[in-house]
């Protein structure tokens, strides 16, 4: 008997939508993924954006695959620390180091630790993961994010000088992440 195919579900950052992110053109690509809702409020709680992972994620059967970009990647170790629901897989694309402070606009360090964010969640995950790393990231080194792939058991990808793989870097559509959802997958 086959297994069924893992549904795609893809956990944005803390920023607003933007029509051109790789998440939100991969979505429009994977008919059938969903995309954790954004909030209007109470944007900058941990506790917050894992019950918004919870909740789409308890309305799924079967196996899923997380693809998550910058914030959503803490968001899915946070997630991942207090529930135990299966998962196939997970890309964890250009995490954010929020142990650091963060290029003017983004939440301060104050924020994110009235937010619950810190400190970082450093177990090893319990389902498999790629991290991938941009060596020009503003918003982590990559020697932090070689440091998160430890500590969470993942297999890290260095995707070169991409900046933070967003818009503002000159990414819109990033096909190595459908590669790399093939390879987890598996």
């Amino acid at each position: 008997m086959n297994q069924p195919r893992p549904k795609i579900v893809i956990v944005p950052g803390l920023r607003d939508h933007v029509p051109d992110h790789w998440q939100t053109l991969l979505a429009q690509q994977l008919p059938g993924s969903v995309t954790v809702p954004r909030m209007a409020t109470g944007k900058f709680s941990c506790a917050n954006w894992v019950e918004q992972v919870e909740r789409s994620l308890a309305a799924i059967a079967g196996p899923v695959i997380l693809v998550a970009h910058s914030g959503g990647v803490m968001m899915v170790v946070h997630w991942a620390q207090q529930h135990r629901r299966p998962i196939h897989g997970a890309l964890l694309a250009a995490p954010a180091d929020l142990e650091t402070p963060l290029p003017k606009g983004y939440p301060t360090l104050e924020v994110l630790q009235q937010g619950g964010w810190l400190p970082v969640p450093r177990k090893r995950l319990p389902f498999p993961s790629i991290v991938t790393a941009s060596t020009n990231d503003p918003l982590a080194g990559f020697g932090r994010v070689e440091q998160y792939a430890r500590d969470w058991g993942s297999r890290l990808v260095n995707i070169g000088a991409v900046g933070h793989l967003n818009p503002a870097a000159g990414f819109g559509e990033w096909p190595q992440a459908l590669e790399l959802i093939r390879e987890l997958s598996t």
